[in-house]
């Protein structure tokens, strides 16, 4: 049964190139024409209006949020990753624009979603299943999540990619680089292509359920050793480039957490600190998708449910030990190890600390600091945060600062950064360096294939 929610929530996912580029020209019409009415508005109020305030008012904040969600897809997908990754630098207005979109709720119509199982599994699919629910359970970015049951009773969770994704992965990333441009939060003349470049490249990956698949229960094997956390099965004959089958594994979304016991959530963020020190320094592959709902917690058991592999890369020898040598000397407390150190990885660029060297040094000694504080971290404290904040947008304004790490370490960083960004949502308090002292010694990556 379907309900009148769901088929208010249900829309046709735009699946041709052009159709999709007629949705982002439908979203600059009605941009540009709020734009005019905002400019106008400040001109007869005696203002000189900037194209920034004209671009990022509520209405039209709304309305590419809104135009995202309908186009799901990478359109929607990079506006997730922006809005986790870069939530303390971007104009709040583009923040907002990106965190409606991690909770909107669009999805396939069930006719659409019939075509696609028809496509992918054949006109009599439904003999595989004694249930399976046309009303989805989750609606993300790439694909919705349905509820089913196997002949032999098993209960799975069926995910089923949107119509067109792959073929409008290309248009959407350079489409929302655009939108990016005009808001201001890209600096002028900062070359972003090798970064849009290996954004397509991930995303095509993604969109690749097979390859999830495998990933998925690569992982499984890697976190044997771990009972605290818990992976799906894959089911492979059910499982296509486009629907991926796996067992159904209950939880609550992590967040919920939040109102738990200081040590329920401590033992949740150690647990996946743990993690990811394994991912960075042991397997040598890393999901590098730090979406909150990617993580859901089992309340009797207390176990973590890792979600979503899609995002699953391999980390080189190269990030992993810059990144053992970046803690080796925060660690230490050495400011001048570390600087070399953030240099050799890629971190910093040679024309930031050229130009800036005592702003780059203040920073350090604020993550100094922090690092080196005895006991528990307090995640839930980020004052330091505005003070490096600040000082980054004062460097960042100097076009001789501008500086792209390497991809394997924009993509481990992006897994960090989530991962301290969901810490700091639980108020989580951590030992993190005794988590950290085992991995600064060196050791060879051993990741299974």
């Amino acid at each position: 049964m379907t309900s009148d929610d769901d088929r208010a929530r249900a829309r046709n996912i735009p699946r041709g190139r052009i159709s999709r580029l007629g949705q982002f020209g439908r979203l600059a019409g009605s941009v540009a024409g709020g734009m005019l009415a905002e400019g106008a508005r400040r001109l007869a109020d005696g203002e000189r209006p900037q194209l920034r305030d004209m671009l990022l008012t509520p209405a039209n904040v709304g309305r590419i949020a809104d135009r995202l969600s309908h186009l799901r897809g990478a359109a929607m997908k990079l506006g997730q990753i922006i809005s986790m990754d870069a939530g303390d630098i971007l104009p709040a207005e583009l923040t907002q624009i990106m965190a409606r979109l991690r909770d909107n709720g669009h999805h396939m119509p069930p006719a659409q979603l019939l075509k696609v199982l028809v496509q992918e599994w054949g006109p009599d699919w439904r003999k595989r299943f004694t249930h399976f629910d046309l009303s989805p359970v989750a609606a993300a970015s790439i694909g919705q999540v349905h509820r089913a049951v196997a002949r032999d009773g098993r209960a799975l969770a069926i995910k089923v990619q949107y119509p067109g994704v792959r073929d409008s992965i290309d248009a959407d990333v350079d489409n929302v680089a655009t939108l990016l441009k005009m808001s201001g939060a890209l600096p002028r003349g900062l070359d972003i292509a090798p970064l849009l470049a290996e954004a397509k490249l991930q995303l095509a990956e993604e969109a690749d359920y097979q390859r999830e698949g495998e990933q998925m229960s690569l992982f499984g094997r890697l976190l044997a050793d771990m009972p605290e956390v818990v992976v799906p099965t894959l089911d492979p004959d059910l499982t296509t480039s486009c629907i991926l089958a796996m067992t159904w594994l209950d939880g609550r979304p992590i967040e919920t957490l939040e109102t738990a016991p200081q040590a329920d959530r401590d033992a949740a963020m150690q647990t996946l600190m743990r993690l990811v020190l394994r991912e960075l320094f042991e397997f040598g592959v890393m999901q590098t998708d730090p979406n909150f709902a990617n993580y859901r917690i089992q309340p009797a058991t207390g176990r973590l449910v890792l979600l979503d592999f899609g995002a699953a890369r391999p980390v080189d020898a190269a990030t992993s030990e810059g990144y053992r040598a970046l803690l080796r000397a925060g660690m230490a407390g050495d400011r001048d190890a570390v600087r070399e150190a953030a240099l050799a990885a890629g971190f910093l660029g040679s024309g930031v600390v050229n130009h800036h060297a005592e702003g780059v040094d203040r920073m350090i000694d604020v993550i100094l600091g922090e690092m080196n504080r005895p006991g528990l971290f307090d995640f839930s404290d980020r004052r330091f945060v505005a003070a490096l904040r600040d000082q980054g947008m004062e460097i960042a304004a100097d076009t001789r600062a501008w500086h792209l790490p390497p991809t394997g370490v924009l993509f481990a960083q992006r897994k960090i950064s989530g991962t301290a960004l969901l810490a700091a949502r639980l108020k989580a308090r951590v030992d993190v360096r005794t988590l950290v002292a085992p991995w600064l010694e060196d050791r060879p990556l051993k990741a299974e294939s």
